[in-house]
């Protein structure tokens, strides 16, 4: 499995998510890069994600959605602030709605995803800060941790196609 830690700190207000993938970090970026293929990983398997905008460029704006098993969509929307090609970007990651404004009842947090080679592999770390612990645990009672490792998981299967 791809994800070798989770880690949640109230403390420093982070979710820290380590993963490995057997592919180069090139290949890694480009998964990120693509919306069709980000999709395919993004959400876990229960909750697909659909990506209608998606642009890896500083102040770009992603939005996508996930749907339930049930049909509900949850929407979300990643306004871009750092990249740095093959090896990281970052972002504000917010829950949205319908019409991709942001929910402001719902935590907001800023994520930094990084990619390091180990040899032909990638180490990814990926890391998002909360504005306080209460935000935080908002997220982990939500599901987050089930949610992103069940989805990360994924990424090693649309790697190797």
């Amino acid at each position: 499995m791809p994800v070798t830690d989770f880690t949640s700190n109230p403390d420093t207000r982070t979710i820290t998510i380590t993963a490995e993938f057997d592919a180069p970090v090139e290949r890694v970026w480009a998964l990120y890069a693509d919306p069709r293929q980000l999709e395919r990983v993004f959400g876990p398997p229960s909750h697909p994600a659909t990506f209608v905008q998606h642009d890896l460029t500083v102040g770009a704006e992603t939005r996508y959605y996930m749907t339930s098993p049930e049909g509900e969509k949850y929407p979300g929307v990643w306004t871009i602030t750092a990249v740095d090609e093959p090896h990281s970007f970052s972002f504000e990651d917010a829950f949205a709605d319908e019409q991709f404004q942001v929910n402001a009842d719902l935590p907001v947090c800023m994520s930094t995803y990084s990619f390091e080679p180990q040899g032909e592999r990638t180490r990814a770390v990926f890391v998002s800060t909360f504005a306080s612990a209460e935000a935080l645990q908002q997220v982990i009672d939500m599901g987050v941790e089930e949610g992103s490792i069940s989805a990360i998981n994924q990424i090693d299967g649309v790697l190797a196609a």
